[in-house]
């Protein structure tokens, strides 16, 4: 047979999307598939063996439904799509958990389903619980609280509780981490499986778990009820109150139920009860409900029928898998207790190692500080002994200065005492020179006064003369070639000479005035000299007398 003829042999596929609470897988089904085909083959890649709870849910013109197993999948009414998308959600809830999940898969995909349903509000949770039930989600997924692993913020990603909690109260992230970490710390060597099975078990406590809702109307102008079906049978609610039921119908009560067009029908067991009617919107609403009734019925009758071979398998291989991981976990806590013993005792060993190697630090730090405190003593020692030396010595020049500035006193002494000396010697000088001053300006006065005599009697002798000439010798006007001078030569000659010598005696006197003058003020300058010598060496002594007070 040829290649070509193979490829014509090859049977037309379809690509199918299936979507689980937390991953997506493709596949590709033959055009001539079931439903059940599909569903078998989505199982086989989950390894489940409890299909009775699941289905592949869809979604067409807004309305959830489910895929018909007997039914080929491309007759059914499913959305025109490539892939066609299906969700594989549990359909049917067990009445009691612990008893009916045996497989952990079958397990673990209720817990993801309920705690996402609880997230979205599809089911009511009280605060209290929803903080319990994210306490044992958190133990699920992170296992045993460890404060050194997990720090403040290791759940600031994680969505552990419906948003209506959040809003109800008003407490920081921080505040509600706090308050699940307190649950979460209480849980320890809890493992995986079992803190999922806790959550489910406080889940199927709530009122509204595992049961589907439908808007109902007791005639056909009105929808004013909410028809419920779960596991336990039928309920009748209020439309503003899905916690409790205005009227139920256990399945081991109700005979038959039917369905007609919108109406549909529920006959009780007792004849004599009344059989209860309603309308639903739509037809196929009627047909989901009465699938979900024939389902949860079934489940319900089988749980109170002999299991089957299959069942106490599956229940014989859970117990001995429960029995060998409780023997696991019980070996994981040993081996974990004992490791963290071992830790414990490695850090004690490390710490009381880090301590002695403390001790030994802290002890070569005090030998080096002991050797330099030494060293330092030893420097400081030979700076003393220099500082000794040199004090003994600053000592001796000190003593020998002490003694030049004793004699430098003792001269200082003595020169003041001769400096005082020339003082007073210079003002019994001064007080002379005063005094002979004072003669010598009395007798300039003196003498000033005896020549302005003398000059007033010349000018009076002049004039009288001069008088006594012109009386006598009137005719000498007449013989102008002699002149009067001559005249009074030759005929005054005695009183020329008297005049001559009294002018004599008054340039000797006047230059005796002058001379006698010039020697006093040559006499003050050399005084006034030698004060001022005498000053500056008195000055100069006491600088040397201050000096020489600073240095004693």
């Amino acid at each position: 047979m040829s290649i070509r003829g193979l490829k014509k042999k090859q049977p037309k596929t379809f690509k199918v999307k299936i979507i689980t609470v937390d991953a997506e897988m493709d596949f590709s089904c033959e055009m001539k598939w079931k439903g059940k085909d599909l569903f078998d083959l989505v199982c086989r890649a989950l390894g489940l063996r409890e299909t009775w709870f699941f289905g592949l849910q869809y979604t067409i013109k807004g309305m959830c439904t489910w895929l018909k197993m007997d039914k080929k999948v491309l007759d059914q009414e499913i959305p025109k799509e490539d892939p066609i998308s299906f969700h594989f959600l549990a359909k049917f809830y067990p009445e009691k958990v612990e008893e009916e999940l045996l497989q952990e898969i079958t397990q673990h995909l209720f817990f993801l389903q309920v705690k996402k349903q609880i997230l979205d509000e599809e089911i009511y949770c009280s605060p209290e619980a929803t903080v319990l039930l994210a306490s044992y989600a958190v133990q699920a997924k992170y296992g045993d609280y460890d404060p050194n692993f997990h720090e403040p913020g290791f759940l600031a990603h994680d969505e552990l509780l419906p948003k209506r909690v959040l809003r109800q109260y008003q407490l920081t992230a921080e505040m509600w981490e706090e308050k699940i970490t307190a649950w979460y710390a209480e849980h320890r060597g809890i493992a995986r499986d079992e803190a999922e099975m806790n959550y489910l078990k406080i889940a199927q406590d709530l009122e509204m778990y595992g049961v589907n809702y439908f808007p109902i109307a007791q005639n056909k102008n009105h929808t004013d009820l909410l028809l419920g079906v779960d596991a336990k049978g039928i309920h009748i609610y209020s439309i503003n109150n899905r916690f409790s039921p205005n009227k139920s119908f256990e399945w081991s009560a109700i005979r038959n139920i039917s369905y007609s067009e919108k109406e549909l029908t529920i006959k009780p067991l007792d004849k004599k009860a009344e059989v209860f009617k309603f309308f639903s919107s739509q037809l196929k609403v009627n047909k989901l409900i009465l699938q979900l009734c024939i389902g949860n019925h079934d489940l319900f009758m089988r749980r109170r029928k002999v299991d089957s071979i299959e069942i106490q398998q599956m229940k014989a291989q859970a117990r001995e898998e429960k029995a060998r991981k409780k023997m696991e976990n019980q070996r994981l806590a040993r081996e974990k207790q004992l490791r963290e013993e071992a830790e414990r005792a490695k850090e004690e060993l490390e710490r009381r190692l880090f301590q002695l190697e403390d001790e030994a630090r802290q002890a070569n730090e005090a030998l080096l500080r002991s050797q330099e405190a030494a060293e330092l003593l030893a420097e400081k020692a030979q700076i003393a002994e220099e500082e000794a030396k040199l004090l003994a010595q600053n000592a001796a020049e000190a003593e020998q200065e002490r003694q030049r500035l004793e004699i430098t006193a003792l001269k200082t002494k003595e020169e003041k005492r001769l400096m005082e000396q020339k003082m007073r010697e210079a003002e019994l000088i001064a007080v002379k020179l005063v005094k002979e001053s004072d003669r010598r300006a009395k007798e300039a006065e003196h003498l000033k006064q005896d020549l302005h005599e003398a000059r007033e009697a010349e000018r009076k002798a002049k004039q009288k003369l001069l008088d006594i000439t012109r009386i006598n010798c009137p005719h000498m006007a007449k013989y102008p070639q002699y002149s009067p001078t001559d005249t009074r030569d030759a005929n005054f000659d005695k009183g020329s000479i008297k005049l001559d010598l009294k002018d004599i005696d008054l340039k000797r006197l006047s230059f005796e005035i002058e001379r006698e003058r010039l020697d006093y003020l040559e006499k003050s300058r050399k005084f006034e000299d030698r004060l001022k010598e005498l000053k500056s060496e008195i000055h100069a002594l006491k600088l040397e007398e201050k000096q020489s007070g600073l240095y004693s």
